[in-house]
């Protein structure tokens, strides 16, 4: 019996792959699969052939730079060193931006580089060039690596990536070969090595710059796109919300006191009121959404804020501002009550906590000068009290006209925007599970293992698509 470490390494029978022949799949590739191999495998062997340069130039740079061995050595371990800076760097444009122009970008840098190197007449200077070159060799493999082997069949994957990594060796061979037949023969010796290096680089990046992008990047980036388009979205929607709280809660005692002359007692009698009208508004949405729907409850509540405003600000008795902080409030939190589910709903499965916690504060944040607003639009705006000498802050026509605003952006932005009612977000993966920035679903655990057969994954944005779908036919 195999040692369990070794049982450990051979994938269960239900998870290899149980594909097509090899040469099968090989025959099914198109020419733009081929294309993205060659250009992956073709900069690989660039990236190869302009580093062993000094290699192979190690006696002609000597007498060049009248310099011993472990000085010229330094120039390759400087590229080495900083390889790993321009792994960072170029990987973070790749993913961000795409493997086609990082890549050419990286070849063009490349090139660049290789081609001073054969131009340099100081020592320094070329240690210089060469510390530079091991930035932009760093970048060479991943980017070369992804646009190689990302699109192809998985049944492929394993002979290219072992075809792509001896890039390298083709690489180093064709160096030799240039160093052995053409630097002794031209006047430019050992520098020829360098400028064929560089000509061959920015061969390789006018191959990438005829292919089209990584459908899988494409995919990728679709999934991402959707993703910030929602936060943005999310952050515009907090925004409005916070306004609308902060801008009818904030300054509301300082209102009855100084606009409406109300006493300190008074003003806080009716915030209670206020806060009772809340708490009901919050809990009746929020049960009235579960069956009309998450964006009709906030706009119906939204238009009763709005119906409600005057009510709000023009009555100068306890009995009437006080209905109408409890009406205001109402509405306003009423519309907030559907937030928590309406955020956890629309939020990427994986990143449920984060999500709509980042959206809240980034909206709160901008809506955090709601009372500033206030108070300067109170010194320059004023009216008077009857019975009180001098003018006060109109602080009624002040946040009348914000609530009105405001109130107007959140219904615009509500109607505009996204709503998964009923979805099925408690079967999509953590964000530390593979697949869950895919929005996949969670594989059902209450299965025998084994007993089904594998199918593709699910997102659960498709899932609730499909369980809405079986629901219409169903009524029907």
């Amino acid at each position: 019996m195999a040692p369990r470490f070794l049982t450990n390494l051979i994938p269960r029978k239900e998870k290899r792959e149980e594909g097509r022949p090899l040469l099968q799949v090989l025959r099914t590739l198109t020419w733009i699969q081929w294309g993205h191999f060659f250009s992956g495998w073709l900069a690989w062997t660039c990236d190869a052939i302009d580093f062993f340069s000094v290699s192979l130039s190690v006696t002609h740079l000597k007498t060049q730079f009248n310099r011993e061995t472990s000085d010229i050595t330094t120039a390759i371990t400087l590229t080495l060193l900083l390889r790993s800076a321009g792994a960072v760097i170029f990987g973070i444009l790749s993913d961000r931006f795409g493997r086609k122009w990082p890549l050419v970008g990286n070849l063009l840098v490349v090139a660049l580089l290789e081609l001073g190197s054969g131009f340099v007449n100081d020592f320094h200077a070329f240690l210089g060039v060469r510390a530079l070159f091991g930035i932009a060799m760093g970048g060479i493999w991943g980017l070369s690596a992804s646009t190689a082997l990302e699109n192809l069949p998985v049944e492929a994957r394993g002979l290219a990536s072992g075809i792509l990594q001896q890039g390298y060796a083709v690489g180093y061979l064709l160096a030799a070969v240039i160093n052995l037949q053409l630097v002794p023969d031209v006047a430019a010796g050992w520098r020829a090595l360098f400028w064929t290096g560089a000509g061959i680089s920015l061969f390789a990046a006018f191959i990438r710059m005829i292919l089209p992008e990584s459908e899988i990047f494409l995919r990728a980036k679709a999934i991402e796109k959707t993703h910030w388009l929602l936060c943005i979205y999310a952050v515009l929607l907090m925004t409005g919300f916070n306004f609308l709280s902060h801008g009818s809660q904030d300054l509301y005692p300082t209102y009855l006191q100084q606009s409406k002359g109300f006493t300190d007692h008074n003003a806080t009698v009716a915030t209670i009121i206020g806060n009772c009208g809340a708490i009901a508004g919050g809990a009746i949405a929020g049960w009235v959404s579960q069956y009309i729907g998450r964006r009709l409850t906030i706009v119906i509540f939204v238009l009763l804020i709005g119906a409600f405003i005057p009510l709000w600000i023009l009555p100068s008795s306890f009995a009437g501002l006080a209905a109408g902080a409890f009406c205001i409030q109402f509405g306003v939190q009423g519309a907030w009550g559907v937030i928590p589910i309406q955020l956890a709903e629309m939020s990427p499965p994986a990143f449920r906590a984060t999500f709509p916690g980042v959206a809240y504060q980034l909206g709160n944040m901008v809506s955090s000068a709601s009372a500033q607003i206030e108070a300067t639009g109170g010194k320059n705006l004023r009216t008077t009290i009857p019975g009180k000498e001098g003018d006060v802050p109109d602080y009624a026509t002040v946040q009348g006209i914000l609530m009105g605003v405001v109130a107007a952006f959140v219904l615009i932005i509500t109607i505009i925007g996204p709503e998964n009612h009923g979805s099925h977000f408690e079967k999509a993966k953590a964000a530390f599970e593979e697949g869950a920035g895919r929005d996949e679903l969670v594989e059902d655990v209450d299965e025998p293992h084994g007993s089904r057969s594998p199918s593709p994954p699910t997102s659960i944005r498709e899932q609730d698509v499909k369980e809405k779908t079986s629901t219409d036919i169903a009524a029907v």
